[in-house]
This record gives structure tokens, C-alpha cells and sequence, in this order.
């Protein structure tokens, strides 16, 4: 006996032999479709047997009009958080920049537990800090401003030249404060007599052609070509499951690592799982990539060609192919790739001329007294140097810092960033977590055990804005 027809009101009953009795399939997986769709994440099943009505366009307008209604929740509950952890008051000091002039933030803005100083807690062991449950809110994990749906979110300033990199569910979380340049200068290692080559835009498809003809080789210009070509993105693409209001041809490569730089731009980690632990990436710089070894905050990639094909299929997609397949991925040849890498490697880190250009060590007749104090203190009590030697200042591994040991979650190895270039690159650590050099330090007198005094914590700071 033949099925009822799908969708007629009338219960679906299974075909049998002669005689049976007809049995209604309301478990069957058909009947159970009729039932997802849950908050607009994913619409690609199949809607055979679904009711009138349910399509994927219907079900994104839904969606849609549900994210925008809660975004204000979803935003005011971030901004708590952020709140509880941080003093986001503004701090600057006369002088003290970036490369370009933007003020850096001074710090630290961590909060404490009431009655608690710093000074006060460096001095208490491992224990005593886990016991007590006085590691501060802001040393933990920082979660993505809506984490159990994650994606790329990008900061105002970026969207109001690039529109198309709004999301209708989340706004950036950090104030502009804490967040580098923007649009970021441009180094190349090829014409250092030229400074920043960026003349003040942030490269696009409309624009590098325009300002890099001529200085770099054809190779080099096609891969600054694919680089700035937009793909499509879990977030940003043409199906009817992304968030952004518009169909979007996607993200480029460029859009996070703005002049190959960055200005704060986040997502999770594409590695972990379940959702829940996955880790907030705050993008990194690909500034003096041609003299690094690993690449990738915990995949320790090993070659920046590896770096540029992997992550169509990781940060583009959460690491996962069939929605990638689904939704566009684009399979790069290993030709281009080679050419997206060449002039990924052509990029240098910014000026430091306080810095001796054969050691990587600070030009000691050109250092102030605190730099040069901070500097012994790098190479010596404070055992930086352990893991950031010159001249990019890190050992190309990476590093657990056991955290569980204080009480918070673990975050696992964790490759060691370059520090050369530093005061351009807040907030810091893998996931945004310290938003200045100062909670920088803070952070690993603590974890280190270091007792640093005040006074030696910030010729420390004033050492690494040197670099």
C-alpha cells in the first residue's frame, strides 16, 4: 500500500503486506525533518516532506529577524563581561604611539577581586591563588562576543569602509582603544628606503593594483591578487544560512589580515571540539613571516603555503569540508599558492631604530635608561627571552602554560608569537584576552611566579613598545 502523500494534514503511514494494519510514522526521520531548522545555523537538509512554507529562504528571514531581535541581549551581555574583567576607560600617555601615531593604551585594565593588588597577588604561590579563586576574570579565556555560533566579526572602523563585512547578529566587542591602526602601514623587505607603502588604504581588489605595480614582481602582484579576492565563508557567502544581510561573495584573506596586519578582526578556532571550547583567534599579523617556522596559533602549521591553502578549509569554514563544498569552497592550485606565499614573505616588520640591526638587541646609545633596564630584565629575571629570542623575538614553538593550574581553563600549546613590532598589535595573547602591554606583563608575573616590582614591570612595557 502506498504512502499518504507528504505535506496533505493527514498522518504518514508505511506500506506492509496485505492486512496489516496501517501504522502512523511519527518517529520516522521524514516526519522528524519537518522539525529542524534550529536558530537559522544550518538550512541545507533536505525539505522533502516538509510542510508548505518551510523553505531555506523563509527559514533565513526568520532566522534573521530572530538574531537582529536578540542581538541587543546577546551584545549587552559581552559588554557585562567585558565590564567585569576590564577597566575600558581609555589610557594614554604623551609619546608613547604606535608606528603611524595612533596613542597606544596604557594599562593594566584587568579588574581584581575587591581588597586584592597586584602586588599582593604576585606574591602568593599556585595554590594559594586556585584556593582562594583570586586569578583574575581577565587572565581566562575571553569568549567570542556570541560563542556558541561563533565566525569572523570584524571591528567598525573596517566596516564602515567595507560594508560588506557587517553581520546582522554581533557587533564588535573592544573599544577602537585597544585595537591597532587603522588601515595599517606596509613594510616590504624589498624597498625599506620606501617606508610605509601603503599611502594610507587599506588594499582591496579596487586598489592594489593601483599601488603595488611595479614594486613587486608579477608573481609576487598575483598573489596579492588572490589575496585580496573575496571567497566564500561559513558567514559571509550566497546561501540563504549566513550572517550577513546581503548575499556576500565572501571574505578575503586581506579582510582580516588588513596590510597584512590586523586591526583586532576575531573568530574561533577552527580546531576544537565541541563548540564550547573552542578558543577565540584574534588575527594575527603576517608581518616577518619569511623569517618564522610555524604558523597558526595551534595547528603549527609548517610552511606559510600549507598556512594559505588549510585555511580555505579551517578559519573559512570551521574545519569542516562539507559545508565548505556546500556553501563554495575554492580549491586553490598549488601554483597560486606558491604566489600567494611569495608575497606573503615579502613583508617586513615595522621600523625600530632603537633596535642594533645585527643583534636584534636594543642600540644601547640609543635607549633611554627604563628600556635599557627592561631589556636586562627580557634576557634576564623576567625569562622572556626563554621563549621570544631576537631577532623576531620568538623560538618558533610552542608552549602550555598550564592555566588549569590557577583555576582556569587550559588553552594547551600555543605557538609564540613574534614580538618584534609589538606596540602595533594590542590587544595580545592568542585571543585578545590582554588588551594592553601591561596586562601583558601582569599576566606573566603572575604565571611565571616572576615577583617583579612595579618598577621593573614597567621598564619591561617600555622595553617591548622598543621592539
Amino acid at each position: 500500500m502506498a504512502s499518504a502523500l507528504f505535506g496533505s494534514g493527514e498522518p504518514v503511514v508505511q506500506a506492509g503486506k496485505p492486512g496489516d494494519e496501517k501504522r502512523p510514522m511519527e518517529n520516522s526521520a521524514i516526519e522528524k525533518t519537518k522539525e529542524k531548522g534550529f536558530d537559522g545555523v544550518d538550512f541545507s537538509y533536505d525539505l522533502f516532506g516538509g510542510p508548505s512554507g518551510q523553505s531555506a529562504t523563509k527559514l533565513a528571514e526568520e532566522a534573521m529577524a530572530k538574531d537582529i531581535a536578540d542581538k541587543p541581549k546577546v551584545m549587552a551581555k559581552q559588554a557585562k563581561l567585558l565590564k567585569d574583567r576590564y577597566k575600558l576607560d581609555c589610557k594614554t600617555r604623551s609619546g608613547v604611539t604606535m608606528t603611524k601615531g595612533k596613542a597606544q593604551p596604557i594599562g593594566p585594565t584587568v579588574q581584581l577581586k575587591e581588597g586584592m593588588t597586584w602586588e599582593k597577588l604576585s606574591q602568593m604561590d599556585v595554590d594559594e591563588i586556585r584556593k582562594e579563586k583570586v586569578f583574575p576574570a581577565g587572565f581566562m579565556r575571553l569568549p567570542h562576543v556570541k560563542h556558541e555560533v561563533g565566525g569572523m566579526v570584524f571591528p567598525p572602523q573596517q566596516i564602515e569602509q567595507f560594508a560588506r563585512l557587517e553581520r546582522f547578529d554581533v557587533e564588535f566587542d573592544l573599544p577602537d582603544c585597544f585595537l591597532p591602526e587603522f588601515p595599517p602601514p606596509i613594510f616590504l623587505t624589498t624597498h625599506p628606503e620606501l617606508g610605509d607603502v601603503s599611502q594610507g588604504e587599506a588594499l582591496s581588489a579596487e586598489n592594489f593594483d593601483r599601488l603595488f605595480r611595479g614594486l613587486i614582481t608579477p608573481v609576487q602582484l598575483d598573489g596579492l591578487r588572490m589575496l585580496v579576492t573575496q571567497f566564500p565563508q561559513e558567514e559571509f557567502n550566497l546561501t540563504p544560512d549566513r550572517k550577513s544581510p546581503k548575499p556576500s561573495l565572501g571574505v578575503a584573506c586581506l579582510d582580516c589580515h588588513v596590510n597584512f596586519h590586523t586591526t583586532g578582526q576575531f573568530h574561533l578556532n577552527p580546531d576544537t571540539r565541541p563548540q564550547r571550547d573552542r578558543l577565540r583567534l584574534d588575527t594575527v599579523s603576517l608581518r616577518g613571516m619569511f623569517n618564522q617556522q610555524i604558523h597558526g596559533s595551534k595547528r603549527s602549521l609548517r610552511s606559510v603555503e600549507d598556512f594559505t591553502e588549510f585555511e580555505q578549509r579551517t578559519a573559512y569554514f570551521n574545519g569542516d569540508q562539507i559545508r565548505a563544498i556546500k556553501k563554495g569552497m575554492n580549491v586553490i592550485d598549488r601554483l597560486q599558492v606558491a604566489h600567494m606565499a611569495q608575497i606573503q614573505n615579502m613583508i617586513d616588520f615595522p621600523p625600530a631604530p632603537k633596535l642594533d640591526p645585527m643583534t636584534g638587541r636594543l642600540d644601547r646609545a640609543r635607549a633611554n635608561q627604563q628600556e635599557l633596564t627592561g631589556e636586562d630584565l627580557f634576557f634576564g629575571k623576567a625569562r622572556c627571552a626563554t621563549c621570544h629570542q631576537p631577532p623576531a623575538y620568538t623560538d618558533h614553538m610552542m608552549h602550555d602554560l598550564f592555566l588549569e593550574r590557577f583555576g582556569a581553563e587550559a588553552d594547551g600549546p600555543i605557538k609564540t608569537f613574534a614580538l618584534r613590532g609589538i606596540k602595533d598589535s594590542p590587544p595580545y595573547f592568542h585571543d585578545g584576552r590582554l588588551p594592553t602591554l601591561e596586562d601583558s606583563v601582569e599576566f606573566f608575573n603572575i604565571v611565571g611566579g616572576l615577583k617583579l616590582t612595579r618598577e621593573e614591570k614597567a621598564a619591561l612595557a617600555a622595553f617591548m613598545r622598543a621592539l
